[in-house]
């Protein structure tokens, strides 16, 4: 299994607390409709100076490449993409 975890922050002037709600509601439905995605959950944080948490659970490496690429993780980044200012990602196996 893979966890892939991403820190993020938004853009100067983006509502925070309605960012995160869209992109929770067009990732999260995700989990069942790519295959390997076994897992994926969006939270605001609260320290640490990034605005939102990605953390997901997927089958494999494979899997998460393959979800990199998938049409419907494409499109669903369509509805968020343009507000984000930074990121950083980590993922493990376990």
């Amino acid at each position: 299994m893979v966890k892939h975890i991403v820190v993020y922050t938004f853009k100067e002037g983006v509502d925070k607390a309605q960012a995160v709600k869209t992109v929770a509601s067009v990732l999260e439905p995700l989990v069942g409709k790519i295959p390997g995605l076994l897992k994926m959950e969006i939270r605001a944080t609260f320290q640490g100076g990034m605005d939102y948490c990605l953390y997901s659970e997927f089958e494999s490496r494979q899997a998460l490449a393959d979800y990199a690429v998938h049409p419907l993780h494409l499109e669903a980044k369509e509805h968020f993409f343009h507000l984000l200012d930074s990121r950083v990602a980590a993922d493990y196996e376990v």
